[in-house]
Order: C-alpha cells, then structure tokens, then sequence
C-alpha cells in the first residue's frame, strides 16, 4: 500500500507558541484517516503545512510522494480540501460559484455537481450570502468532492451540518474509500470519526499522543456493565484490574470495566447469572483522557 501522507518530525512555533511538536505520521492509500483533538491542538496547523500554506518551522512533508511546497501546483490539481472556515465570493449563486470552481479545475470537475447538491439537500440558485453556515458548508463539500480527488483533506468538515446532512457526508467519504481515494479528515468530534475511520491520531498540545486502528482503541475503552443475581453477592468479589464505580445493590450489581471484560465475566460465573447488560465502550472518555490540557501556548 503506498503513503499518500508522510511527516517526519514536523515541527511549527509561532514565537513563543507552539504549533506542532516534532509529528511524525503516515497515512497510507485508500484509508480514512481521523484526526482527532481539541481545538486549540494543532491539527489546522497541520493541514495548513500540508497545502503550503504555511511552512513548517523544522522536520518534513511529502504528500502524495511530493513535497508541498516546492511542487504545490502539481499537488493541489490532485487535491480536494475544505477548509475550517470555508468562504467565497457571496455574491454569486451556488451554482455560479460550483461551476467557476470546476472550470478552475477542468478535467469535467462539473459534471457531478447536481448530482451531490441534490444528495446534499443544497439549492444551486440560492446566494451564496443568503446562505446558513451549514449550507455554506454544503457548498465547501461539493467544491471538495467534485473531482473525486485522490486525496481529501478536510478540516472540521461536518461543522454546521443538521445530522441528516451529516450521515449524507459520512456515506460520501465511505464511499471515496471505496473508490480507492484517501481520506485525511480533523475533527474534535469522536463519533463522526469512529463512524468511517481506519486509524484514528490523537493529537494534543502539538503532539500525537495516541495512533491505532478504531477496533484496537475500541478495546481499551471504557463500558458500563449491569449484572443481575439470583441473590445477593460481595462487592469485595468483583473489586477487579479496569473495574472501578463498582455498586451493588442487593442481587444487581453495576461497575465500569476498562477494557476487556475477562475477569469480571469469570468472577460473575462463579454465582447464577439472570441478567447481563453492557453498553457501547464509551470511546469519548477514553480520547478524553488525552486531551488533559499541559499548559497554555498553543495554537489551532
């Protein structure tokens, strides 16, 4: 499988702020790769090292096998990007603005134009000033997909979007995997992210913290269990490794469970088992505990 992205020790300071810690990262062809952290982490910083359009103060990038700057023309016909602060000439119509975007980049970029305004509820002859931030979005997502880029690069895409629009975006990037492009998108939002990634990066303070597959972070995350007795049982049983909030009220007893399960499933074997619930891993908390702020200084 071939790297689309490859940073190595990408370093950005702004003064005495700090952008981006020494990152290193890989992200390889055909996959959804979920960028996840708080704003303020650094994860625009990074998209924008990425475009060109700003330069890294140490360490480097090469997109698509190229380097951003040196050849960003090249690059950026292979692109499709949407901004974190998507915005453009207001006095067009959508459908003045999608077609001038096209023919900026040629190559029939146009041609799918009506069919993703359609599938995106977003209306063609409608102002662009006239619009709401989320259909503004709207069109900064027809403007990225248009051309089926081989890479998407997209900040914060779904800012804006009602969860209907959203599930719509999800289903486009599942599909552009599909198609056999590659998907870099940021976000401080996990459930969108868990929805569609492969891998997911935990970026805090400039740093990556956490990188693994969604499945692998699913594992380690945090669950709520309810077992239910044929009788009353002793806390002092289940006082387990990842148990903790553990209450039991006479033959129900309730915890949270770290990880895998083991252990407590066998100490609840060992008594009549009449009723087991677990709820979804609580992936949120578990990202959560990476984005304990260390200190001021950093930028988004």
């Amino acid at each position: 499988m071939d790297t689309v992205l490859q940073l190595d020790g990408l370093t950005k300071t702004y003064g005495r702020r700090r952008g981006l810690a020494g990152l290193t990262l890989d992200v390889k062809q055909g996959e959804i790769f979920g960028y996840l952290g708080p704003n303020g982490a650094g994860k625009s910083t990074t998209i924008r090292i990425l475009l060109d359009l700003i330069r890294p103060t140490g360490g480097t990038a090469r997109v698509l096998g190229l380097d951003p700057r040196t050849d960003a023309v090249a690059l950026h016909r292979r692109l499709g990007y949407l901004a974190g602060d998507f915005v453009v000439d207001g006095r067009q119509t959508v459908r003045e603005c999608l077609a001038f975007l096209g023919a900026l980049r040629g190559d029939g970029a146009g041609a799918r134009i009506p069919a993703l305004a359609e599938r995106l509820d977003l209306d063609l002859t409608a102002r662009i000033h006239s619009l709401s931030k989320g259909n503004r979005q709207k069109v900064g997502l027809v403007q990225a997909f248009m051309h089926a880029p081989e890479l998407l690069i997209l900040d914060e895409p779904t800012s804006g979007l009602d969860p209907l629009v959203q599930r719509t975006f999800l289903e486009l990037v599942t599909e552009a995997r599909d198609n056999g492009q590659t998907v870099f998108m940021s976000s401080h939002i996990m459930s969108e992210v868990q929805a569609v990634a492969d891998r997911v990066g935990i970026l805090r303070e400039g740093r990556l913290v956490a990188l693994d597959r969604v499945e692998s972070l699913r594992e380690r995350a945090v669950r709520t269990v309810t077992l239910t007795f044929d009788g009353p049982v002793d806390p002092a049983e289940f006082d387990l490794p990842g148990v903790t909030d553990l209450a039991v009220d006479g033959n129900v007893l309730t915890c949270r469970v770290a990880g895998s399960p083991d252990a407590l499933v066998k100490a609840a074997a060992r008594h009549t088992v009449t009723g087991l619930l677990s709820e979804e891993p609580d992936l949120e908390e578990l990202f959560l505990t990476y984005y304990q702020p260390e200190g001021s200084g950093h930028v988004a």
